[in-house]
């Protein structure tokens, strides 16, 4: 071999080499228990990305409102050039004494070119909307941090419903395959039976309607394993075209999230996302009462304003030796509200209702938090003893089919009994695997409601 040969040996093993190891990261990357892909979600969610800008926005909102009560300065630069010049008529004699009565002379009025610089200084002293814009932003920046929260736990709820709908749709998967392949050698047995005239013709026929039945659903199965794992992508913010395995069973996810204990976690208002967002809405609400009021109120601001400026004929303002004339001045300006045809007190008047509708919206959301928390807390005490009903129901729905597959091939039960055994038993596996993600699904709910874990914004 020589030495070109071993240097394309050489790369080529090394490009394998890395071009396997980038496909073992992306998989890799792409594999999650339910706790990874919830940090994933936190993350990578367009929702929850969006939120954390709106944060961003309410950070530079409140700096805006800030800086329009700090000094502001601003400059300008005018020029002008004088085409026809215009000039200024006098009586002659203002000029020559000796000029005749009633003559006038015209002379420029002014130059033909000039420049002028200024700069302005204001400075908001006194202005009491400002100081209610203050508090306003700060409600604004705590409202935004509270969605942000908000948005956590909805994304969070939205990652687990969506992975425990994948392992349901798998999982279903699974048991109809198998269901569909014990059902397809008991075909084939009773199949040969009757070909040996041991066995009713009605008996193959009901056997292959089962079977026939239970390929649609496995169809159908399968196309909904394609959608849930195209939300559960959607909800971790992946792309739909990109491969995602899951590192947990339905079944372990299920006994995971039995917490008996949960019942002990008294509803605490003040944590409730929903029940901080009312607060800040009906904040909100009170410094626009605010608002209304301060409008009554003078508002007082100084300035200070300095200026050169140059003339002349030709445009020698760049010139060394050319004259600039400076000005200087500095004020107060005081406005003073005193009526406005009773239009402000119509403002303030609504302000007030809005804000008294605003304490009723909390009290209502208060009882609706209650409600929804004792609904929620019910529900997962329910899902809990349904899985262990359907978990019992399980079993003697498999020893009841399998006492009729032994009777069918004895001669002691007929095809109907078998197929109505089986259809038994499949309608019982179908409500254990949901029972399973009722579980899943109604803790999320609650732990949503009572914000655990508590998602907190960093300040």
């Amino acid at each position: 071999m020589n030495y070109r040969s071993i240097y394309i040996w050489a790369f080529c093993v090394l490009a394998f080499a890395k071009a396997y190891s980038q496909e073992v990261t992306t998989i890799d990357s792409n594999r999650f228990t339910l706790e990874q892909a919830i940090a994933h979600g936190l993350e990578n969610n367009y929702q929850a990305i969006n939120a954390k800008r709106n944060i961003a926005k309410a950070l530079k909102q409140k700096w805006e409102t800030t800086a329009t009560g700090l000094p502001q300065v601003n400059a300008g630069v005018d020029y002008s050039y004088n085409i026809k010049t215009p000039v200024l008529v006098l009586p002659a004699q203002f000029i020559d004494p000796s000029a005749t009565p009633g003559s006038f002379t015209a002379f420029p009025a002014a130059p033909r070119q000039s420049a002028k610089l200024n700069a302005t200084l204001t400075q908001l002293i006194f202005d009491g909307s400002y100081i209610v814009a203050l508090e306003a932003s700060k409600t604004f920046l705590d409202f935004s941090k509270n969605a942000n929260n908000k948005t956590k736990l909805e994304v969070r709820k939205g990652i687990i419903n969506a992975y425990g709908g994948v392992l349901l749709t798998q999982e279903n998967i699974n048991i109809i395959e198998r269901n569909l392949e014990t059902l397809t050698k008991n075909l084939n047995e009773i199949t040969k039976i009757f070909e040996n005239g041991l066995a009713e013709e009605e008996d193959v026929e009901q056997l292959k309607i089962t079977k026939s039945q239970l390929e649609n659903q496995l169809k159908s199965a399968r196309r909904q394993e394609d959608i849930a794992m195209d939300m559960l992508k959607l909800a971790l913010g992946i792309d739909l075209q990109k491969s995602v395995y899951l590192e947990e069973d339905l079944a372990s996810l299920a006994l995971k999230n039995m917490d008996p204990a949960i019942n002990k976690n008294t509803l605490e208002l003040e944590k409730n996302t929903d029940f901080q967002i009312a607060i800040n809405f009906t904040e909100q609400r009170r410094l626009e009462y605010k608002l209304e009021r301060a409008k009554a109120l003078p508002t007082l601001g100084g300035f200070v304003n300095y200026g050169i400026q140059s003339f002349g004929e030709d445009f020698v303002f760049f010139d060394g030796d050319n004259p600039w004339f400076g000005q200087s001045v500095a004020g107060l300006s005081l406005s003073v509200p005193i009526f406005s045809s009773l239009g402000r007190q119509a403002k303030t008047a609504r302000a007030k209702i809005a804000w008294e509708q605003a304490i009723t919206d909390l009290d209502r959301t208060t009882e609706e938090i209650r409600l929804n928390y004792q609904t929620s807390l019910n529900n997962y005490q329910i899902a809990i003893d349904n899985y262990s009903t359907s978990r019992d129901n399980l079993r003697l729905a498999e020893r009841i089919e399998n006492k009729n597959l032994i009777k069918f091939r004895e001669g002691l039960a007929t095809s109907f009994d078998l197929r109505q055994a089986q259809t038994q038993l499949y309608s019982t596996q179908t409500t254990y695997l949901q029972s399973m993600y009722d579980v899943i699904k109604e803790k999320a709910n609650l732990e949503t409601i009572l914000n655990t874990p508590e998602f907190t914004t960093q300040k």
